[in-house]
């Protein structure tokens, strides 16, 4: 789901990555959030963002990935599982969907073709898997792994073959993010006793941080011409959506609202961002455009709907 801390990462590792809501919390966020009196949705009056949002939902009794068109019709089940799937990864082609699945008694990364057909175990490791991201030519697939007593970044192939660790670090890493042109990874780290954002390069070396804020920085995207990186911050003494310049410079809140908006996906044209926000009492999908305005809800259900993943 790209976050961290009690709400968020904290409560997503202890739950090895299982929302708040599916771990038996409230809806994913607290359920006493207050809707900002500001913050109303609205029609937008850009163009409509084209392509498909993926995004876990727990409108069926467990979480399930499902797939909506871009101003948030067609609302589809592709996982239909008993077991709990989230965070959807598009490949670059956008034919076959990544995520993470607990239908083998562990948390493994599955891939299934867009309209979930062919869904198939690739890391089938009897730790935790979770959190998948494409490398930009589709040749790799980062993801979490809980293979050495805590979470670090791995990488393999797009088959499952060749899973190698990127981190070796005795805090956790996790939230691993391509960069547009492949050849950096953001990520989340707890190393300096926070969340914090890093970059490393792709093979694992030179991990640099970005933020350094006593609050927690969480779930790194990158915008698809590779100049920014949106984030969840949880600063303002609740998260909100941030971006920043893709050396760190530059960090601003695009979201501004008292309830609780987090996980941050790009429109392919790097428009519009999807997020998922608490502020109408539960975890909802919404888009908003990249300097934050024109915040405008897709989904309305009493489940809990987040992890929203933008089509390439």
């Amino acid at each position: 789901m790209k976050t961290g801390s009690v709400a968020i990462a904290l409560l997503f590792v202890a739950c090895l990555a299982v929302p708040l809501a599916a771990c038996g919390g409230d809806e994913g966020g607290p359920a006493t959030a207050e809707p900002s009196p500001t913050a109303t949705t609205h029609e937008p009056t850009a163009a409509p963002a084209a392509g498909k949002i993926a995004f876990c939902s727990g409108r069926d009794d467990n979480p399930e990935i499902y797939v909506m068109n871009a101003d948030g019709s067609g609302q589809t089940n592709l996982t239909n599982n008993p077991g709990n799937d989230s965070l959807p990864a598009w490949s670059p082609d956008s034919s076959r969907i990544a995520f993470t699945s607990w239908r083998d008694w562990g948390y493994d990364i599955y891939v299934m073709n867009a309209d979930g057909s062919g869904q198939t175990n690739l890391s089938n490791d009897p730790g935790a898997d979770d959190a998948p991201a494409w490398s930009p030519d589709g040749s790799r697939i980062a993801y979490m792994c809980f293979r050495d007593g805590n979470y670090e970044i791995c990488v393999m192939n797009p088959d499952g073959t060749g899973q190698i660790n990127l981190t070796n670090n005795p805090d956790w890493d996790s939230d691993p993010a391509w960069s547009p042109d492949g050849s950096k990874i953001a990520f989340q780290s707890r190393r300096d006793g926070n969340w914090e954002i890093y970059i490393m390069n792709a093979d694992g070396s030179n991990q640099t941080r970005l933020t350094d804020n006593p609050a927690e920085d969480i779930g790194p995207a990158w915008s698809p011409d590779g100049s920014r990186i949106a984030f969840t911050s949880q600063r303002d003494d609740n998260y909100d959506i941030y971006v920043m310049n893709a050396d760190g410079a530059g960090q601003t809140n695009l979201t501004n609202n008292p309830a609780w908006d987090v996980d941050p996906a790009w429109s392919p044209d790097g428009t519009r961002i999807a997020f998922s926000s608490t502020r109408d009492g539960n975890d909802e999908i919404y888009t908003m455009n990249a300097d934050g305005s024109e915040q405008t809800r897709l989904t309305d259900n009493p489940a809990y709907d987040f992890d929203p993943a933008w089509s390439p």
